[in-house]
């Protein structure tokens, strides 16, 4: 429940502070006094879109702060303590501030918050109705809304909408990779033919590399070979000359003289050890000649793996150490076209099942949308009767349509109508209500929804246009006796509503030094019988009109 709202700087509000009760509330003043600004100030407070305009002229901000009781209301509670923004009390602050160059700052007791929260958590809080909601009630989208609103079935409502979304969301994966699957067509035959030549040509990892590396020692092996019995002779075996002999020699003549001078054995045994290494090479160099193989065959083996290897990679525009890795990758793409195939049959029997899941939970809607719709019938036809309208019959027409596309609101299509006369078939409400009509006939639906959606706070923004008479005196019954279970705020200009209220405030416009300033003042007892001779008589308020107004608000005492 709304228990206080302070405005500072807002459109041609200076300063505001008011408190609010329970019951019904009227809010009545001049024309052009500005008497929906406190509404116009709690939306913003509630996350409505914030401008720059709602800035006072002169002003660097706007400012809008609303206290509520959250005694009664268990889902604004529970909002607040899974977003971490409860305090001990069973109380909530809201904060708005704007900014002239239109940006601004949301809190919720303190902390701070998107506007976006501000509004989710508003919907628990507070339920607007605005001086145009009739036009609303003719759009069909917003017509089964209030049907679903009432019926309170919000478990089927989800799982409409979560078994739409998982069929659509199947749907658009079937679509996408059919498509896909068509434009990788040409794509997946070249694949097929290019991973069957590499799997024949079959190159492993390090492959290529081994393979150049034999082929460069095949082709130069006779060089090889010739070159190391060369050496051979020159190391060891020359009868002549060779290498180990001298070396021997020279270690002998070093270790004769080393009798002469000891410094010299040293000399004398690097160079026998040098003839020990010659010698040792020597040997490794003649088993090498002797287990060499020069094979024409394995060199034309190597030469055509080597020519293969090289001529894939020219063909693909990559390096030969490359093709076992674009030999992977290619394989890898081929297979994810080949799943899709795969996964297109699987979808196939998902979307089946999904269908059914969502045609199951669209039948359970509109059992219950049935049930609910007649019981409204009933109400709204009373209710109609009740505001002026005795020979008015209200009906929910609902159409079943099973073999539509799935949508998120189900099978129904639904259709408001109205009879006001008698002998007058039932026609849509567009087509038969007058605008007085459809005001009595919307404000008749809203007060029936109200009393079965827990809302804490009801704002009726003149609602009552086009109304009048005793239509007025039973709106105001109407609108008192919800009150009775829901704090109503109700703008109105109508003597008969404002008198049905519990309390009543009075807005009034001032100008001073060039500047337009908007006052919201509490009415005691004399207060509202004056407020209420004006609505009935003008500016000039007579003995009579007062007598009149006293005899009104006693009415509902």
């Amino acid at each position: 429940m709304l228990i206080g709202l302070e405005v500072k700087n807002f459109a041609i509000v200076s300063n505001l502070s008011t408190e609010w009760r329970s019951g019904m509330t009227a809010i009545t003043g001049e024309t052009g006094a500005g008497k929906s600004i406190a509404i116009d100030a709690l939306s913003l407070c509630l996350g409505e879109r914030a401008e720059a305009s709602a800035v006072r002229p002169g002003t660097d901000k706007a400012e809008v702060c609303a206290q509520f009781d959250l005694s009664a209301l268990p889902l604004a509670q529970s909002f607040l303590e899974q977003h971490l923004l409860s305090t001990a009390e069973n109380e909530c602050l809201l904060r708005r501030v704007v900014c002239k160059n239109g940006r601004s700052k949301s809190y919720i007791n303190g902390s701070a918050v998107t506007a976006s929260q501000l509004k989710e958590l508003g919907q628990y809080l507070i339920s607007i109705h605005g001086q145009h909601a009739h036009q609303h009630l003719l759009k069909a989208e917003h017509q089964l809304q209030l049907l679903d609103a009432y019926a309170g079935h919000h478990n089927l409502v989800e799982t409409v909408n979560l078994n739409y979304k998982q069929f659509a969301s199947l749907q658009k994966e079937f679509k996408h990779l059919e498509q896909q699957q068509q434009q990788q067509a040409a794509q997946k035959q070249l694949l097929e033919y290019q991973v069957a030549e590499l799997d024949e040509f079959a190159l492993q990892e390090g492959e290529f590399e081994q393979i150049e590396a034999e082929h460069y020692k095949l082709s130069n092996s006779q060089t090889i070979l010739e070159s190391c019995q060369r050496e051979l002779q020159h190391l060891y075996e020359s009868d002549e000359q060779n290498a180990c002999s001298m070396l021997q020699h020279s270690a002998q003549q070093f270790a004769q003289l080393a009798q002469y001078d000891e410094s010299l054995a040293s000399v004398a045994a690097l160079l026998d050890e040098a003839a020990v290494q010659v010698e040792e090479a020597s040997r490794e160099v003649r088993n090498y000649t002797e287990q060499a193989d020069l094979d024409p065959a394995r060199l034309t083996e190597v030469e055509t793996r080597l020519s293969g290897a090289m001529d894939l990679a020219r063909k693909h525009h990559i390096k030969p150490q490359q093709l076992v890795e674009f030999h992977q990758s290619i394989s890898q793409e081929l297979e994810s076209i080949s799943n899709n195939s795969q996964r297109l049959e699987q979808l196939e029997s998902e979307i089946d099942s999904a269908l059914i899941n969502y045609k199951h939970s669209a039948e359970q809607l509109s059992e219950s949308r049935y049930k609910y719709a007649n019981t409204l019938n009933v109400l709204i036809s009373e209710s109609m009767a009740n505001l002026s309208m005795e020979n008015g019959v209200f009906e929910i027409a609902l159409t079943q349509q099973s073999d539509r596309t799935p949508n998120s609101l189900g099978f129904d299509n639904v259709s408001f109508l109205v009879s006001t006369n008698p002998g007058q078939p039932l026609q849509p409400l567009a087509k038969v209500a007058s605008g007085g009509e459809l005001s009595r006939i919307s404000l008749a639906i809203q007060v029936i929804i109200a009393q079965k959606v827990t809302t804490p706070t009801l704002i009726f923004d003149e609602v009552d246009v086009g109304i009048s008479g005793p239509t007025a005196s039973a709106v105001g019954k109407l609108l008192r006796q919800l009150g009775k279970s829901t704090q109503v705020i109700c703008v109105t200009h109508l003597p008969q509503v404002a008198s049905s209220a519990h309390q009543q405030f009075f807005v009034a416009k001032e100008i001073a030094q060039g500047e337009t300033f908007t006052h919201m003042l509490p009415l005691n007892k004399d207060g509202r019988i004056n407020e209420i001779a004006r609505l009935l008589g003008g500016d000039n308020v007579s003995k009579t009109a007062k007598a009149n107004a006293k005899e009104l608000i006693m009415a509902h005492s």
